[in-house]
């Protein structure tokens, strides 16, 4: 059973998989321990814009190194082409780490090749060693089996620790927990014998979190292959407190198209008590409400889909609550001219790019009823101070709420808006996946969870 513990309520669920906390000193003491983490940061002229994913990492991290364990730490960064690129190195996100641990902290230049094993090999007990970019290769996107073994070679364990990827079969994540490839025994860049290698290659075995199948005279002892605090801590919120929220619970899903939220959409209708639509997919549902909407982002292909959502609403008992007023501008632009109007009054050629005064105020007073809310999407295009107010006014609205009361910020956008608005601190849960939030919250199975030992 794990417990989440917050400035607010704390959230009791069993924990499905194991996590990194069940591993004691003796099982970690002297070990090397390959550690998937979400390391992926905004970077501006090469300095760190946003350290949020490299500090939700430093627990799991602490732990493993204040238990004696050699930290193997690595991490995509950006969208590399072809290779390495200067611009894509994790030479600031350790520079970053060194500021917030007091331990060695060493850095590699590849996650695997002639030169890792050595660096491995110089490690001491309770050190960190950073290995670059793992999407320098090719091979990390498409699993490949060889690349995932050559990763978990010179480590004793796995722990994964990076929900944002969770949601991608890659490598780091699924790969290194399922396969090894007889390759990476020849990793020291001259031929051996075939005695020479098949030694190797028992030895590797031993130590591997994952192998290929042996013989039924040669059984297989896999090492623990845990979750990270910071992913086991995403799985009790988005999944373990969703699946069994505090009552009422209210989902609040905005964002520009209904199309992105479909499934998020249809399974919180299944589990909330109130649904809050918000962003550019409001006149979706307006437009199937048959109102005119000027003009606003409609998806025409989804009305029906929209009229589909509020009867699956009303048929549950879920109060779906649309946006009364909306501020409408004259473009799509920071300096456009703006107005309040009722949603039934947009005139034509305007678009709704917030929610209004009197939309926030009916809002908050229905989120006020409620004991658990999670909240998926902005208001607005909050981005440009004219349409901030909306998604505001929500955040400060949810920080406010009494410590009993549970706050989920479901990834993306709106992760970006409560850190703007200066509340995240104040809030139970912040997300650091975007697209492994919206999944996990369809219900779908992420491969580098699935990937785990089970509790």
């Amino acid at each position: 059973m794990t417990v989440a513990r917050t400035g607010r309520a704390s959230v009791v669920v069993e924990a499905v998989k194991k996590s990194v906390g069940d591993l004691s000193a003796a099982d970690l003491k002297g070990k090397r321990v390959f550690v998937r983490a979400d390391l992926n940061v905004p970077l501006a002229d090469g300095k760190i814009t946003d350290d949020t994913r490299i500090r939700a990492a430093i627990p799991t991290v602490k732990y493993l190194v204040d238990n004696g364990a050699k930290v193997l730490l690595t991490s995509h960064l950006g969208r590399p082409k072809s290779g390495p690129e200067d611009k894509f190195r994790l030479a600031p996100v350790v520079n970053r780490i060194k500021e917030l641990v007091s331990c060695d902290v060493g850095y590699a230049l590849d996650c695997i090749g002639d030169d890792v094993p050595g660096t491995v090999a110089a490690m001491k007990e309770g050190s960190i060693l950073v290995l670059d970019n793992v999407r320098f290769y090719k091979e990390e996107e498409k699993n490949d089996a060889a690349f995932a073994g050559k990763l978990a070679a010179n480590a004793d364990l796995y722990v994964n620790d990076a929900f944002g990827t969770a949601h991608r079969a890659h490598a780091s994540t699924e790969g290194v927990t399922k396969y090894l490839s007889p390759s990476v025994a020849g990793e020291s860049g001259g031929r051996e014998t075939v005695g020479g290698q098949v030694g190797r290659l028992s030895s590797f075995l031993s130590h591997c979190a994952c192998a290929l199948p042996l013989p039924p005279s040669h059984p297989r002892v896999l090492p623990p292959r845990p979750a990270g605090f910071l992913l086991q801590k995403e799985l009790d919120y988005l999944d373990g407190a969703v699946s069994n929220p505090k009552r009422p619970f209210c989902a609040i899903v905005g964002g520009s198209k209904v199309s992105s939220k479909i499934g998020v959409i249809e399974t919180l209708l299944g589990k909330c008590d109130k649904l809050v639509i918000g962003g550019g997919m409001v006149f979706t549902f307006l437009a199937a409400r048959g109102l005119g909407v000027g003009s606003s982002l409609v998806e025409e292909d989804k009305i029906e889909l929209a009229r589909e959502l509020e009867a699956k609403a009303k048929a549950k008992g879920v109060e779906l609550l649309l946006p009364t007023d909306v501020v409408v501008a004259d473009k799509f632009a920071a300096d456009a001219n703006t107005q309040v109007v009722s949603v039934d009054a947009i005139p034509e050629g305007w678009m709704g790019l917030d929610i209004g005064p009197d939309s926030i105020e009916l809002f908050k007073s229905k989120l006020s009823e409620c004991k658990c809310v999670i909240w998926n999407g902005p208001m607005g295009v909050f981005e440009m101070e004219a349409f901030a107010k909306g998604t505001f006014a929500i955040a400060n609205m949810l920080a406010d709420t009494a410590d009993d009361v549970v706050t989920i910020i479901g990834g993306g956008d709106s992760v970006a808006a409560v850190e703007l608005a200066g509340v995240a601190e104040k809030m139970s849960h912040i997300s650091t996946g975007g697209g492994a939030s919206l999944e996990l919250l369809e219900g779908k199975v992420l491969p580098g969870v699935a990937a785990l030992d089970e509790a």
